[in-house]
């Protein structure tokens, strides 16, 4: 039997791993959005490549802690702001101070 330990799954059972072609994607999506605008998750997945992978954008943002990458614009599509790495009040904070939200 395979040993899959090496992406954080049991042995006999694969554990899920972003690949780092879609990571750079939707790092470099994110990059490129302006100050003072915001994208929703679903959004950053279609524009790398990957529709219905908007819940994977997530994941990938939540283990970015570089800060030249704006994770903080990136928001729900229902209008919530979502998470934050730093935490849900730092992303607020953020986006007010850009004038994305009121």
């Amino acid at each position: 039997m395979r040993n899959y330990a090496k992406t954080g799954g049991k042995v006999g059972k694969p554990g899920y791993r972003t690949p780092a072609s879609f990571r750079a994607k939707v790092l470099a999506v994110v990059s490129k959005i302006p100050k003072g605008k915001t994208l929703t998750y679903k959004e950053v997945a279609v524009r790398a490549g990957s529709p219905a992978a908007y819940r994977s954008v997530g994941n990938v943002l939540n283990k970015n802690y570089d800060p030249k990458i704006p994770c903080h614009r990136v928001v729900r599509s229902d209008g919530k702001i979502g998470g934050y790495n730093r935490g849900s009040e730092v992303k607020i904070k953020i986006l007010k101070k850009e004038g994305a939200i009121k």
